[in-house]
């Protein structure tokens, strides 16, 4: 019997750097929003079952659930809002998911064609965990066997291992799993380009590769957005300086990206300050 596989997709409406970010339109002035774009993208899988739009018991997301579950069609799972990793696990167990494509509503660019060959990875290496690698950040797919999802839901007590859901199977006890990574192919190899959606910068230019892109093809995939950056290199000046959120093993690495981050700024006289101190820094912690 083949197992069940099932996209769960995490949105909500509380982002930090752009609240409401999945519901505004795109194609810009359009009635189609960002996570329909996602939605839609997801169906065209050959491999996925199953699509459960996983967002949060807040009130502020019934706009969230409505939209999924009336226009879109689609599944909904309600859970906690900084616990993911429970709102994964139940929403898996709820509909009977024997593997997990995690999907996050951000990425109104995802490439069915890639998720499918991702899904194939695994199941070809008997991974509990694959994800893949070397692609245009937003084109990004994890794939989780529920059983790795179960024991990482039970055992993770980290807060950023709960918040982000795979750590703790990657990072934090990754000698409990057999991990697997499904790397770009060569023309796809462009980890340099961002197309995900977390601030103003970044909906600016999803909008601009959405009017260049879209009306020719609705579902254009990773191969038109390189092609297109190849062509107007000038589009990735747009978030240049956009920061992609991670999870730090330690303190120490978290200091060090705050230090690039104030770089970006050109925040000099903060970024001496820091970089001088954090020798004295790291002593403290260590002690």
């Amino acid at each position: 019997m083949s197992p069940k596989i099932g996209a769960v997709i995490q949105a909500r409406t509380g982002s930090s750097r752009l609240p409401g970010k999945v519901l505004l339109s795109l194609p810009w002035g359009s009635s189609k929003t960002v996570l329909q774009q996602v939605v839609e993208r997801i169906k065209r899988s050959s491999l996925i079952e199953d699509i459960v739009v996983a967002t949060t018991t807040k009130r502020e997301d019934d706009k969230i659930a409505r939209l999924a579950e009336e226009k879109l069609k689609v599944k909904t799972f309600r859970g906690s809002e900084k616990d993911v990793l429970s709102r994964y696990y139940h929403a898996a167990k709820e509909n009977n998911l024997d593997i997990v494509v995690r999907i996050t509503s951000d990425c109104p660019c995802i490439d069915p064609k890639i998720v499918d060959q991702t899904i194939e990875h695994h199941l070809k290496t008997g991974a509990d965990y694959t994800r893949n690698e070397g692609f245009p950040r937003g084109l990004d797919v994890e794939v989780i066997n529920f059983k790795a999802l179960e024991i990482a839901h039970l055992n993770a007590t980290k807060e950023e291992d709960r918040e982000h859901v795979c750590p703790y199977i990657y990072q934090t006890a990754p000698h409990r799993f057999k991990l697997s990574y499904f790397e770009a192919p060569p023309p796809l190899r462009r980890p340099d380009l961002r197309i995900t959606l977390d601030t103003e910068e970044d909906y600016a230019l999803l909008c601009c590769l959405f009017d260049h892109l879209y009306w020719e093809n609705p579902y254009f995939g990773a191969k038109e957005v390189v092609e297109l950056f190849d062509r107007k290199p000038y589009l990735g000046i747009i978030n240049k300086k956009v920061r992609q959120k991670a999870t730090f093993e330690t303190l120490q690495e978290e200091l060090k990206e705050a230090i690039k981050v104030l770089e970006l700024q050109e925040l000099k006289r903060a970024k001496k300050l820091l970089e001088e101190n954090l020798k004295e820094l790291q002593n403290k912690i260590k002690n």
